[in-house]
């Protein structure tokens, strides 16, 4: 298994760089899921084609990594159906996550795709390198979070302006979860198990997927099933 990188959790002096880290909680910890807010197109089970970003190549490295916070699936995807994941620096806990190293403008591209919006132009990132976070806008993605720096480059990914306790938790859908579940199993610093009982275990999951469940998914391919109840 890959050992995690540590992530350095003070912020990056340089307030524009040129390259950060996307950091991923949700389903494109999937590369073949990223590539589709890169390159453009419709991953399988989503229900959304993407336009890409203006620069298509993929991201240079892609490390396993986590953060400090929970995951917790919330509000109603019209994508993949079910809940969607967000994260929440402030509750405890860890957050399984995958680094992809992009430049600053495909991380403002890939923020701006899941707004549901085009890409079209650079974010300021100043204020979330200067304060470790950023409102955009009450958007279900707008709000930027830093969570420190890897090799001197920020960790930067984006969330919800709401806490975790806020809002009613959702359960997500089978094609969701797999694609979830499966990123973060091909990152290699996590076994099925791990990946499965973590998955499992988070707010909107808990309670009606199982970690026997979500490991079925990564070992069968099912797409689109309801989530089975715990046995």
């Amino acid at each position: 298994m890959k050992a995690l990188p540590s992530i350095d959790p003070t912020l990056p002096p340089d307030r524009y760089p040129e390259r950060v880290w996307y950091t991923s909680y949700g389903s494109n910890t999937h590369l073949d899921r990223l590539a589709a807010y890169i390159k453009g197109g419709r991953p399988p089970g989503a229900g959304r084609e993407y336009p890409g970003c203006r620069d298509p190549a993929m991201p240079a490295r892609s490390v396993p990594v986590e953060l400090t916070g929970a995951m917790y699936f919330a509000t109603e995807s019209a994508v993949w159906g079910g809940g969607r994941a967000f994260y929440d620096p402030d509750a405890d806990g860890r957050v399984l996550a995958r680094a992809h190293l992009v430049t600053s403008g495909q991380f403002a591209d890939i923020a701006a795709q899941e707004m549901y919006r085009l890409p079209v132009g650079d974010l300021d990132l100043a204020e979330v390198l200067t304060r470790g976070r950023a409102v955009l806008g009450d958007g279900r993605y707008e709000t930027l979070v830093c969570a420190g720096q890897v090799d001197g480059l920020p960790v930067l990914t984006f969330t919800a302006p709401w806490g975790m306790n806020d809002v009613p938790w959702v359960v997500p859908s089978a094609a969701y979860v797999r694609f979830l579940a499966a990123g973060l199993l091909s990152a290699g610093a996590w076994d099925t198990e791990a990946v499965a009982s973590y998955v499992a275990s988070c707010p909107g999951a808990d309670g009606h997927w199982s970690p026997r469940a979500v490991a079925a998914l990564l070992g069968d391919g099912t797409h689109g099933q309801r989530p089975p109840g715990r046995p």
